[in-house]
């Protein structure tokens, strides 16, 4: 997969020394790779144990932190594991679970940057995913992060290949 066209427009709010960016629901982690590729440290998370140990396969992966969470699970141990961390960022593509919101701001330090993307409930005309569970409201997403310094938004229809999607990219307040 194609690393993400936001991510590579914003990744420059990213420094070096300012810690730890997660990759939460990685996949198979190109965006992340991204990151660690301009010199960011990066840490992988995923469910799929699979996707992390082909990370860490990956050459020069010596300094691949990785985590197996479950941030959907009814026991909330990964979830609040999140809350618990102090992130320079957090990236996420394609991936919705609402209950995790709170605790991604949590994790991120004041002044540290949010990159959000996923579907909105206008996808369901090019097929997947199409599931409400899986589909931002309108609006949704820039009303949860309605208190953050907004650097860029967005929603609406993107093609090649056709999708709606909404995008944020947020500072959190210091």
């Amino acid at each position: 997969m194609a690393v993400a066209q936001l991510l590579q427009e914003h990744f420059h709010l990213f420094k070096p020394e300012q810690g730890t960016i997660l990759d939460l629901a990685c996949g198979v982690g190109q965006n992340g790779l991204y990151l660690k590729d301009n010199d960011l440290a990066v840490m992988f998370a995923d469910v799929q144990q699979q996707h992390l140990s082909n990370l860490a396969a990956l050459p020069n992966s010596a300094t691949t932190e990785t985590w197996c969470a479950d941030f959907e699970s009814e026991s909330q141990l990964d979830a609040i594991k999140l809350s618990a961390m102090q992130l320079q960022g957090v990236i996420v593509f394609r991936y919705l679970h609402r209950p995790l919101f709170e605790h991604i701001k949590q994790a991120i330090k004041p002044g540290g940057i949010l990159i959000y993307e996923t579907f909105t409930e206008l996808n369901k005309q090019f097929g997947r995913p199409h599931r409400e569970q899986f589909l931002l409201k309108t609006g949704e997403l820039k009303s949860i992060f309605k208190d953050w310094q907004e650097i860029y938004y967005f929603e609406g229809i993107k093609h090649d290949p056709d999708r709606a999607i909404a995008q944020i990219v947020c500072k959190k307040p210091v």
